[in-house]
């Protein structure tokens, strides 16, 4: 448990130093994995739809927008209304708050090596930082499962995840979604298995 912590702590200082150096931040990169049958997928009709875990409230279309277009520049189209799709597509999406983080301040102030009148010197390294905040750390996951409508068979799922700072792009859940699908179905249907980072 404290070997987590310390991990989680970590990557929360990277994310925070790293996005205090770009003045408005920058989006962290996005872990992708995906699996599947290692068989072709044609393209065809798809249908979209809440996944088990997911509620389909007011900001669902957001995610299914931002799914469908990935699935649309692969050639899928969506299904129409009281058809009968090719594939169904469950879509999970969840935003948490991860904890915060004293982000470095922009200015530093430093004394040490002066020396105020005569032969007194002040030293020892003291820095005073200015303009420094708290920012929230937020968690982002996208899941997506494709199934076969004729025979109810998964044939590709996969999940992507990242983490922001809140007001670095990519923290609002819109922008967060597009980049989590993107790289989701970045050189579909990827290598099964296998978890990739895509900045």
């Amino acid at each position: 448990m404290k070997t987590r912590v310390l991990i989680a702590v970590t990557a929360m200082a990277a994310l925070a130093a790293g996005c205090s150096t770009t003045g408005g931040g920058r989006a962290a990169p996005v872990e992708a994995t995906r699996y599947h049958l290692s068989q072709p997928i044609p393209p065809g009709t798809v249908a979209v739809q809440a996944g088990a875990a997911q509620v389909a409230g007011p900001e669902f279309s957001i995610y299914t927008g931002a799914v469908m277009r990935e699935m649309e520049r692969l050639g899928f189209t969506p299904a129409a209304t009281g058809g009968s799709p090719d594939y169904v597509a469950a879509i999970g999406f969840t935003r948490t708050d991860r904890g915060q983080v004293r982000t470095r301040p922009p200015v530093t102030i430093g004394i040490g090596g002066g020396s105020f009148g005569g032969n007194v010197g002040v030293g020892g390294g003291v820095s005073t930082g200015i303009g420094g905040k708290t920012r929230t750390v937020y968690g982002m996951e996208l899941s997506v499962q494709i199934r076969r409508r004729g025979d109810n068979t998964v044939v590709w799922e996969g999940k992507a995840i990242t983490e922001t700072l809140s007001g670095a792009p990519g923290a609002q859940p819109n922008d967060g979604v597009a980049r989590l699908a993107a790289a989701l179905f970045k050189e579909f249907p990827g290598q099964s298995g296998i978890t990739t980072t895509v900045k």
